[in-house]
């Protein structure tokens, strides 16, 4: 079992007062609490286990690289993912979006895996070395393809249910996931609440601040964007100026951007990026072959599995409220929590925060 003390020695914690709580969906210290929360008198311990306190990880930070990039072909990709912790320890799928990569959970995996989880970080496709196994097959990026492309690397990985956690495109990714499949879900973790796009909704304005912050979706709409995300150089002065305002005091360093900015030389990263944020705003058509799943989506299917959303405070695409926009998406045992200080990214700019969601959430479940 993970008890308190071994948590707290892996994350760089403290094990009194200012430790987290392991009960369930309850406590943090750190954490500031939306409506609903679910009490947790009768959670259940955590499955993951551990023979021995585990040696303290690197801090937050230090680590450059993950370990040898693994490939498996799964669906209709051949799919790039790193992976830490023991082969058959409990599963978390840790899910990136854009303009990132899976260097968002560089931090995060050590914290994970020295607590006994076996943590899996997948390319999505478009990134890094994940590639499609056919010239043939359409370079889209409806919502429902990319969760079914995860579905398809657990079932290539041969894993039957996993904890999922994301933020960005690797919350809506999971969000879709629990909805349409909850047993593949153990427990979510979503940064940003319940991001199941509503394509009829998108054809609604929005506040003028609202549009404001979505600049570079309706940039990409056009043929000056799909020009930039074409051009090397163009596309990393994009994504490196999206970084800046999304994350307004990350001071993060031209090495860090250049390790993750790598995926995007991926040959289908422009395809893939146009194509999802054009799709989100009706400018193209998905496949056929989705339409099923898009058709539920479209009727905003509830998460009733166990989970944890994560609101970083200084996220401009954060809605206001505490969570309580999307409270109404989430019916199982749940909780809210928000990070002062901390940016779109939030795995990378809090990773020992993200770490602690994971497991509070998984004892959980």
């Amino acid at each position: 079992m993970i008890d308190r003390r071994t948590f707290g020695k892996a994350l760089g914690l403290g094990t009194g007062a200012t430790a987290v709580s392991l009960s369930g969906l309850q406590t943090s210290a750190s954490a500031a609490h939306g409506p609903g929360s679910a009490p947790n008198a009768t959670a259940p311990p955590a499955a993951s286990t551990a023979s021995a306190a585990p040696a303290s990880p690197a801090s937050p930070g230090t680590l450059t690289r993950f370990g040898a990039i693994k490939q498996v072909k799964a669906g209709v990709l051949d799919i790039g993912y790193a992976e830490a912790g023991p082969a058959h320890g409990p599963v978390v799928l840790c899910l990136h979006g854009w303009p990132y990569d899976i260097h968002s959970y560089v931090d995060v995996a050590p914290l994970l895996a020295d607590l006994g989880y076996r943590v899996v970080v997948p390319y999505l496709r478009g990134f890094g070395s994940t590639r499609f196994l056919s010239r043939r097959t359409p370079r889209t990026a409806e919502q429902s393809a990319v969760a079914l492309d995860i579905v398809a690397l657990m079932d290539a990985l041969k894993i039957e249910k996993a904890v999922l956690a994301g933020f960005d495109w690797g919350s809506r990714t999971a969000d879709i996931i629990a909805a349409l499949w909850p047993e593949r879900v153990k427990a979510l973790v979503s940064t940003g609440g319940y991001l199941v796009t509503d394509r009829k909704a998108q054809l609604e304005p929005a506040p003028p601040a609202v549009e404001h912050t979505w600049w570079y979706q309706w940039y990409f709409a056009t043929e000056r964007g799909r020009k930039t995300m074409e051009d090397a150089a163009g596309r990393l002065a994009l994504c490196r100026y999206v970084w800046t305002l999304v994350s307004p005091n990350w001071a993060f360093d031209d090495a860090t951007f250049r390790r993750t900015a790598e995926a995007f030389d991926n040959p289908d990263h422009a395809a893939v990026v146009l194509f999802n944020y054009r799709w989100r705003i009706g400018l193209v058509e998905g496949l056929r072959r989705y339409d099923r799943y898009e058709e539920r989506l479209a009727a905003r299917p509830t998460v009733g599995v166990p989970t944890l959303t994560l609101d970083a405070a200084l996220d401009p695409f954060t809605a206001p409220g505490d969570g309580a926009a999307y409270r109404d998406r989430f019916t199982g045992p749940y909780e809210h929590r928000t990070l002062a200080d901390v940016g779109h990214n939030l795995p990378q700019e809090a990773p020992a925060a993200f770490a602690r969601a994971v497991v509070d959430v998984d004892r959980a479940a």
